[in-house]
């Protein structure tokens, strides 16, 4: 997918028994717990809003937009500080399991049978740890979350 010689930086995670991965240029930082305000009213996939030195975010729970049963994520869970580029917000997933540089060359194109919300918004697959991992494009991703909230 990439030049053979060059690193990516990725921050893999977990949701319920899925490993997925972000491009590490896509989170600006890793909260490892923060009190979440529920805002009535709104979809299953934003859980709330979170403050972050005086700076209000949303959290979304990217379990329903990609499909996923909602696994273990909760009130202990880590949040990930995404920016896109139309569109920031917090991600809760389940666990952070690395952030690692991983070569360019060994993500290759996703798998076809990948369930359809996770294909959406798939860019590549690759082995790491043992693990298969599912890298998502951030920008699919808050799309998929602007057409749900309409």
């Amino acid at each position: 997918m990439r030049g053979e010689g060059e690193l990516v930086k990725l921050v893999l995670f977990t949701l319920g028994a899925d490993t997925f991965a972000l491009f590490g240029r896509c989170v600006g930082e890793i909260l490892a717990r923060a009190d979440v305000f529920f805002l009535p009213g709104c979809p299953p996939s934003l859980e709330g809003v979170i403050n972050v030195r005086g700076d209000i975010e949303s959290v979304l729970r990217p379990h329903g937009l990609l499909g996923l049963p909602d696994g273990a994520a909760g009130p202990g869970s880590p949040i990930l500080l995404c920016r896109g580029a139309a569109m920031k917000s917090g991600l809760r997933v389940d666990e952070v399991i690395d952030v690692a540089d991983v070569p360019g060359a060994a993500i290759e194109p996703p798998a076809a049978t990948l369930p359809p919300a996770v294909r959406q918004a798939a860019v590549g697959a690759l082995r790491f740890g043992g693990r298969l991992v599912t890298v998502l494009d951030l920008d699919k991703l808050f799309a998929a979350c602007a057409e749900e909230l309409g």
